[in-house]
């Protein structure tokens, strides 16, 4: 507990989230807790320090000490998780330096079918731009690269009543920041009243929102929307929907007015449990807008393939909710073969950050203050056999900016603010696990990612191969050593590459 309150003692005032996940359980039943301290040392060396080109390439021995806490609570009413760690970076030939990760999430249920408690937050290092060297091992020198602090807090009040709808309504704040970079605050409420027909016939959704958007670099932002959505279920498997409604934002927009009604048609098929697929069509302020959304599910693979259109912020794709299916999946599948749910959870985290070395996403959320139209298409896979994995995430994102880029001018400096106008990126990630034995796996992954701007015509690839081999040594003790082969190239010049090798030891108490 009280390393939670530490984490704020750097800011200026403590996280109304991380307070609020300190009292979930107050307002629960006694929970089951589980409180692990953990040490994590690590000692690493790379040949290129700096990510420079090869000419001014200098190498380096890190030793890294990592003391964490990992925290997880679960009752009927109250859901908490939280794994936290210290990172203290020594180095051979430069001062030493300090990095913070966190990553904390809670649900509680106050008052039983009535009120309800959403909180999460995170501190992580990202990558400030798609263009230049990128992150892949925290403990190198990179420009590029910053620290994101992340808060959501979300009461809401939720209950069904019978015959007539289910109304959900729900305050949400929200808090983004990294240095002098990036400082968003927001607020918003929202009421839902999704109807209850009885599971006859046409199906209703009414939908109201009003956020405020607070950017220390920009005026204040207000977004409303309201919608009503009709569906008709022609059978078990097959379902039509339509949506109209008017929304309004009052961000000052190059182009089209960023307000004025809309309306979409789509459709959802299942012609079974393990497969999905909705799709839609429609027209918004900015012009015809698509999405896709698909899965399929077997017993031993599972697949999903998105498409979706939407504007978007920096800020606001910090705080969207990753799709979970791939870790999901894995976590049920793997249950006999890692019987231990921690081991279980921690060989998927480690099998999931080396198949996807550039990001969750694999594209850059690149730091901005302006406002995009974002069009993104990601096709995940995963398949497993009794001893082996293999992973597959292909993903491409273009942004088209919609407000003017004079406002990036602190991020980007006046010769380049054309540069994130319009821009595309692309990327591949693959990664396969081996089980060597009940405790040792064996894990190699491989990325390459590029980035283009398409009004200046810079463009920027990164690739990347990843070794690494994890052994379970004893309920409180791992090991685990990787190597790593790191290509970075650009018609902007900069061009490096970079080798590194560590081994790392897991204490937990």
């Amino acid at each position: 507990m009280v390393i939670m309150i530490s984490l704020t003692q750097r800011g200026t005032a403590p996280s109304w989230s991380l307070l609020i996940m300190l009292m979930l359980p107050a307002v629960a039943a006694p929970a089951e807790w589980s409180v692990t301290p953990t040490v994590r040392l690590r000692e690493s060396y790379s040949d290129n320090m700096d990510l420079a080109p090869d000419s001014q390439a200098r190498s380096q021995f890190i030793t890294e000490v990592s003391p964490g806490v990992l925290m997880n609570a679960s009752a009927p009413g109250l859901q908490l998780a939280m794994s936290y760690s210290l990172q203290k970076v020594f180095y051979s030939r430069q001062p030493e330096r300090t990095n913070q990760q966190l990553d904390a999430n809670g649900h509680a249920d106050v008052l039983t079918d009535w009120l309800f408690i959403d909180a999460r937050a995170g501190i992580t290092q990202r990558n400030i731009s798609a263009f230049g060297p990128q992150l892949v091992e925290p403990a190198l020198n990179n420009s590029n690269t910053s620290t994101v602090r992340t808060q959501a807090f979300s009461p809401y009040l939720r209950h069904y009543f019978r015959s007539l709808a289910t109304v959900l309504l729900r305050y949400d704040y929200q808090h983004v920041s990294s240095g002098g970079l990036l400082d968003v605050r927001s607020s918003g409420t929202s009421l839902q009243l999704t109807g209850d027909n009885g599971g006859r016939g046409w199906n209703w959704d009414l939908n109201l929102q009003h956020r405020e958007m607070d950017d220390a670099a920009l005026a204040p932002v207000t977004i409303s929307d309201a919608s009503v959505t009709l569906s008709y279920p022609f059978n078990s498997s097959l379902a039509m929907f339509g949506t109209a409604g008017y929304e309004k934002q009052d961000y000052h927009s190059v182009s089209a007015q960023p307000q004025g009604k809309y309306g979409l048609l789509g459709a959802v098929w299942t012609p079974s449990p393990r497969t999905r697929l909705s799709a839609s069509l429609g027209h918004r302020y900015f012009g015809k807008t698509y999405s896709l959304d698909a899965s399929y599910r077997l017993r031993s693979m599972y697949w999903t393939l998105t498409y979706n259109e939407d504007i978007t912020t920096t800020h606001g794709e910090f705080l969207s909710i990753p799709p979970a299916g791939l870790s999901d999946f894995l976590f049920e599948l793997w249950a006999t073969r890692i019987p231990d749910p921690q081991l279980r959870l921690k060989t998927i985290q480690i099998f999931l950050a080396i198949s996807q070395m550039m990001g969750a996403e694999g594209n850059v959320n690149f730091f901005s203050h302006r406002y995009y139209l974002q069009k993104q298409g990601r096709l995940s896979g995963v398949y497993s056999t009794p001893r082996s994995a293999l992973a597959l995430h292909v993903s491409t994102t273009g942004r088209n900016g919609q407000t003017t880029n004079a406002i990036d001018s602190v991020l980007l400096g006046p010769d380049q603010l054309s540069l994130t106008d319009r821009t595309r990126q692309t990327s591949i990630q693959a990664g396969w696990n081996w089980r060597l034995s009940a405790r040792g796996n064996l894990t190699i992954g491989a990325s390459h990612s590029r980035a283009k701007s398409l009004t200046t015509g810079r463009e920027d690839r990164n690739s990347a191969i990843t070794v690494g081999l994890t052994r379970q040594l004893s309920s409180r003790l791992s090991a685990s050593a990787d190597l790593r082969h790191v290509r970075h190239s650009s018609n902007a010049g900069g061009n490096y590459r970079e080798n590194g090798a560590g081994v790392s030891v897991i204490v937990s108490f």
